[in-house]
């Protein structure tokens, strides 16, 4: 039987865990079920920052999974961030910002394929040097409703994907069906990277990597909607894992 990819996932962290109240990681178990599905092997990150153990867990990972969680500071991206705007930010914990960093540096110094979900999408394009708009509602005139909390596990509007880039390669379509679940967007794209999807209101919903940047064999892939959460319902969201887990599979 060939081996499984051992896919890498980093979780969110918090302050105060369930069982002792004490510092914690937290994974919503979708994501290790969407990689298993595809026939990957799931392994979650422990959330030390310790740079020679985030180099070895990524050395030994076939490919890496970003996942979602709350907000990144805008001391980041934006210093000079309005109060009106920073007000409606909620924080994740600032070790889950550094270790997520520390990730992403590994990845392409290992040139590792990377799946990127909702707020790993606002990390990786602040982490290779863009910018997030911080409050879509306040940011973007005429913007869909992109918190949409209620139906997180429905498709609420559609994106249209970037003809033979990755992500439309990957879904098997050019116009795909998503929840939305953000308020926070990517803004100045990173200049390694280019929009691959885009919602009906202009908000970037897919970037992978610009051709210049792609080394041979290098997979990347970031969407701001979360997948994990209509793979089991929805065929093209569980393609995008099948694509996923296959690059991770190449020895190139």
């Amino acid at each position: 039987m060939p081996r499984q990819p051992l896919i890498l996932i980093v979780p969110g962290v918090e302050r105060r865990g369930i069982e002792f109240a004490d510092f914690s990681t937290n994974l919503s178990q979708r994501y290790p079920a969407a990689i298993a599905h595809a026939g990957g092997m799931p392994w979650i990150l422990p959330c030390v920052t310790e740079r020679r153990l985030v180099r070895e867990c990524v050395r030994r990972a076939d490919g890496v999974v970003l996942t979602g969680g709350d907000d990144l500071d805008p001391a980041l991206f934006r210093p000079r961030t309005p109060a009106r705007l920073r007000k409606t930010v909620t924080l994740d914990h600032p070790l889950r910002d550094e270790l997520e960093f520390a990730v992403i540096r590994e990845v392409f110094a290992q040139r590792k394929p990377l799946l990127a979900i909702c707020r790993g999408l606002q990390v990786l394009n602040v982490a290779l040097g863009g910018t997030l708009i911080v409050d879509i509602p306040q940011e973007v005139p005429g913007a869909l409703a992109h918190k949409r909390m209620d139906r997180k596990n429905d498709p609420v509007h559609e994106v249209a994907l970037t003809p033979g880039s990755l992500l439309h390669k990957s879904h098997a379509t050019q116009t795909l069906g998503v929840n939305s679940s953000h308020h926070q967007a990517a803004g100045r794209v990173a200049l390694k990277l280019r929009v691959t999807g885009v919602s009906p209101d202009g908000v970037i919903e897919g970037l992978e990597l610009k051709p210049a940047a792609a080394r041979r064999g290098s997979w990347l892939v970031a969407v701001q909607y979360h997948p994990e959460r209509l793979f089991d319902r929805h065929p093209a969201h569980a393609r995008l894992f099948g694509a996923f887990v296959r690059a991770s599979s190449r020895k190139d």
